[in-house]
């Protein structure tokens, strides 16, 4: 079974204050212990380490810290996939097709992502953004 882990899961999985913490850590468990393949998108570990570095939660968490922490609890575990060129300009167009504008093209980045390495599901916790982007996939989504 192919899992592929939004931002919004990675970011409850790892802040342990994070109030969807335990919920999000079962899944990173199970990745650990190989019950799954995990996935990621390319643009998930850039917007992960922009998240992680700019909480706003004591003690900060720090450039370094946060360098550590996706790299032990992400690409040790995580398969990686980026898209090309091409498939960024897919994005886009199926953008303006759908009439949605603004933050939702991340999540169509994901869902690009999900359909490219033909996932079994994708783990978040913003099913509502991932649904509008992506409505044919809809049985795929799921909330930790």
């Amino acid at each position: 079974m192919k899992v592929l882990f939004d931002t919004s899961v990675l970011v409850a999985a790892i802040v342990e204050p994070h109030p969807l913490h335990l919920s999000a850590f079962r899944w990173l468990k199970r990745a650990r212990a190989k019950e799954f393949d995990m996935l990621i998108a390319g643009h998930t570990l850039t917007e992960l380490y922009a998240v992680l570095t700019t909480l706003p939660i004591r003690p900060k968490m720090t450039p370094g810290i946060v360098g550590h922490l996706i790299h032990s609890d992400v690409e040790t575990l995580a398969k990686i996939v980026s898209l090309s060129p091409l498939e960024y300009s897919t994005v886009v167009r199926r953008m303006v097709n759908l009439g949605l504008s603004g933050g939702v093209i991340y999540d169509a980045i994901i869902v690009k992502v999900a359909q490219k390495s033909q996932v079994d599901h994708v783990l978040t916790f913003n099913i509502d953004d991932f649904t509008r982007v992506w409505p044919e996939g809809a049985d795929r989504l799921i909330t930790p």
